[in-house]
């Protein structure tokens, strides 16, 4: 049969003389971000100031509806930012937690990032965070996070897809049991958006953040935030800034007027140069649809699972379809080191501690190219090839 998403691959120069696995981390570079950079620099250098009138201004807004269409957001409804961590922080601005409804809930597996802004947030008091422990540092127990989720959470920041071990949380059920107690939930879809369809209509949740560093191939500096509709009008960020304003060239001093939009989850000048470059990837998993991209990523994950566990090794990677995203983890002696001599010979993968080696086939790679991850780990491992990289200095990755 043939892969008839494979013709996508002339669009990512490093395919050609690479095993791009690492998708997971930073989805390969499309041939158009030559172009789209291109086109702000003309911009910049024949239209000069002008440029914000005639399209910079509203680009936050226009380039988060190319991201709209993957998540399953109306027009208008998802802002661009720098990064996830802005992004939470604003989200945890436009509330003012108050006893007994200052709870915190998250699990142990969230993205150290997202749990560094809520530590931060509740040094003062005012917030208390629960996080629960996972029991086997691969998947979160939905029960012990349902049971944690009571009135007198506030919010409920979680990980659609963990980036460990890519077990996929069944978000559906905790937003439920969210909203039963008059809770909020923040998804973070930066693991899954662009490789595991969701819809955040259906979900009903009540705010998304993700970036598009990973899946989506739109590189660093293009973060995002879904705010559900009937939301927008009710929270007034403390983060914030001149382009959330009502009436930002009057230059008005004084307490802000917020636009009614989603422009009032925005903040200061936006990072024009990366809203360029970050299109041509989501024009790509727009055109493919999420969809089947799902569909091969089950097909080869699921091959590079058996292949690992035929080899005798841990795959600390949950073995049912439904409850993983695109990424695999194969966990084997001196991983780390293993994983470095993987990367000198032009096989990108990453390895996390606590994990392993973590494999990440997208919709661009061929199918003997998972045979090529397992036979040269093998490989490594029978010859010590490894043991060049066991200094500590080497292990850095």
């Amino acid at each position: 049969m043939t892969d008839q998403l494979l013709e996508w691959r002339k669009e990512f120069p490093i395919l050609e003389k690479t095993v791009y696995m690492v998708s997971h981390s930073l989805g390969a570079m499309p041939r158009g971000v030559y172009d789209k950079v291109k086109e702000f620099a003309d911009m910049w250098a024949s239209r000069g100031v002008r440029a914000w009138a005639e399209g910079w201004w509203d680009m936050p807004i226009t380039v988060g509806d190319k991201i709209g269409k993957i998540i399953g957001a109306s027009p208008g409804e998802v802002v661009m930012h720098q990064n996830v961590s802005i992004a939470q922080s604003l989200i945890i601005s436009c509330f003012e937690p108050k006893a007994p409804r200052n709870k915190v809930v998250y699990s142990s597996l969230n993205f150290p990032s997202v749990m560094y802004v809520y530590e931060a947030f509740s040094r003062n008091g005012s917030m208390r965070v629960h996080m629960v422990e996972s029991d086997d540092g691969i998947t979160v127990s939905l029960e012990k996070m349902l049971d944690a989720i009571d009135e007198q959470t506030l919010l409920v920041p979680i990980s659609h897809v963990l980036f460990k071990s890519s077990y996929l949380q069944d978000a559906k059920a905790i937003i439920e049991k969210a909203h039963k107690v008059g809770a909020y939930v923040i998804l973070d879809s930066y693991q899954s958006a662009g490789t595991v369809p969701f819809n955040v209509k259906e979900l009903d949740v009540d705010f998304v953040v993700g970036g598009s560093v990973k899946w989506l191939c739109g590189g660093p500096g293009a973060g995002y935030l879904y705010v559900r509709a009937d939301l927008r009008e009710k929270l007034e960020p403390r983060t914030t800034g001149w382009q959330a304003h009502q009436d930002p060239f009057a230059f008005e001093t004084g307490p802000i007027r917020y636009a009614p939009n989603a422009f009032r989850f925005l903040h200061g000048s936006p990072h024009i140069p990366c809203l360029y470059s970050a299109q041509a990837g989501y024009d790509i998993i727009n055109e493919i649809g999420v969809e089947k991209i799902r569909e091969k990523s089950i097909r080869q994950t699921t091959w590079l699972i058996d292949a690992a566990l035929e080899q005798g090794w841990r795959v600390p990677t949950p073995k049912k379809p439904s409850e993983r995203g695109g990424a695999v983890v194969i966990d084997v002696a001196n991983g780390a080191a293993v994983t470095k001599e993987l990367i000198r010979r032009e096989i990108l993968v990453d390895y996390r501690p606590g994990a392993g080696i973590r494999v990440a086939p997208h919709f661009y790679t061929k199918d003997e190219e998972l045979e090529i991850v397992i036979k040269t780990i093998k490989e490594i491992l029978e010859t010590n090839a490894y043991e060049k990289h066991l200094s500590a200095a080497s292990l850095k990755i």
